[in-house]
């Protein structure tokens, strides 16, 4: 296998590695030591001085532009959100959607994708979804657009199944038919490199706890500040141009900044950030190009040993159109969670099966492990190998 980066290196940053086969950062990331220690850095500071609260928020602006340099943004084009759900629904209550209005989803996609446009059907948004197929691009749409469409709002990469959409076609579409266009990056960041103004996107939202390897409370939302007409359902006094320097509200000045600033509400989780920061620097280090060729590497590997085993794959096989990371095999998985992790082993449980889900850290040891623990039990039950 060709050799992207120093794998081996970059295992001793991760002790997770020593205690299990970890192949869930699907789910949730093992974290890294630079990150343990950029989260040990904030308590001590904390713990001592009660926080040099100038200096962390000084750190947080520096971390919002390693941010913007991921997604190709300007860090005025950044905001720092809670989590995906909480971008989503920032998103969808900024689009100014009307009684009649339609907004164009993907069956089966994230539900918290969806709920936040459900959630605008009260006032009389119509959202419809189109099928899933295993190919999602602009073509799939087109059908499906009328006079009356406002908005797409999709994944980039599913989190059921490993389907990489074409956002880049459905963000052309959303261009030449005047379309907001939404993207949940959540299951891509941090190992498929998106560039945010080359897809043309409205908003793009994420969590961090997955390919960008900071513990879950923190996330990122992205905003075309071309769209001035987009503004927030909520308000505080940082969501301001000009905050009161005395702290006392005033009905006459209500006016936004030009950043995405406005759909921040203060309080930030500056810990994360933290982390978040030194995650960033090990993900800029590695390269997330070479991570996705790495892990695109492991997941061929991973798909010609459960063709040897006779274990369906569920998704998409080809590079172009399958995420690099995201595999599941269509075992049940209330036959054999429990068997993993009991052979030191952690997956998840997937809608049609168990998902395998690769990070930076994994190597081809991993796959042959799981391969082999999935052959073991086929040979020791006497059952057919795939059930």
């Amino acid at each position: 296998m060709t050799k992207y980066y120093d794998v081996e290196m970059v295992r001793k940053l991760f002790p997770v590695v020593d205690r299990m086969t970890y192949l869930d950062s699907g789910f949730q990331a093992p974290m890294s030591t630079p990150v343990k220690l950029a989260f040990e850095r904030f308590i001590q500071e904390s713990y001592e001085t009660a926080g040099p609260k100038s200096v962390w928020i000084d750190r947080m602006e520096e971390t919002r532009g390693k941010v913007a340099a991921l997604l190709n943004a300007a860090p005025e084009e950044v905001a720092f959100t809670k989590n995906t759900s909480e971008g989503m629904n920032i998103a969808a209550n900024a689009l100014p959607l009307q009684t009649g209005d339609n907004v164009l989803m993907i069956q089966g996609d994230h539900p918290n994708n969806a709920y936040a446009f459900l959630n605008l059907m009260k006032k009389g948004v119509d959202v419809r979804f189109i099928p899933l197929t295993e190919v999602i691009n602009a073509d799939s749409f087109r059908a499906y657009l009328d006079a009356n469409t406002k908005a797409i709002s999709l994944s980039h990469v599913t989190f059921h199944a490993g389907h990489r959409f074409d956002i880049e076609s459905v963000g052309a579409l959303c261009k030449q038919r005047s379309l907001y266009f939404v993207i949940d990056i959540m299951q891509a960041v941090g190992v498929v490199p998106i560039d945010a103004k080359k897809v043309g996107a409205t908003f793009i939202g994420s969590g961090t706890h997955k390919g960008l390897l900071v513990p879950q409370g923190l996330g990122l939302l992205y905003w075309d500040r071309t769209r001035t007409e987009l503004e927030p359902a909520y308000l505080a006094a940082i969501s301001l141009k000009n905050p009161p320097a005395d702290f006392i509200a005033r009905p006459d000045d209500l006016a936004l900044p030009p950043t995405a600033g406005r759909f921040e509400l203060g309080n930030f989780n500056l810990p994360a950030i933290h982390g978040l920061s030194a995650a960033l620097d090990l993900i800029s280090e590695i390269g997330m190009e070479n991570i996705q060729a790495h892990c695109f590497a492991l997941g061929d590997r991973l798909i010609g040993g459960l063709d040897e085993l006779d274990v369906k794959l569920v998704g998409p096989r080809d590079r172009s159109i399958r995420a690099p990371h995201i595999y599941v095999a269509a075992l049940p998985a209330d036959q054999w969670i429990d068997y993993f992790a009991a052979m030191g082993v952690r997956v998840s449980p997937e809608r049609d099966g168990v998902r395998i889900s690769l990070g930076m850290f994994n190597t081809t040891s991993d796959i042959d492990r799981v391969l082999q623990v999935i052959k073991q039990r086929g040979k020791r039950t006497g059952r057919s190998k795939a059930a």
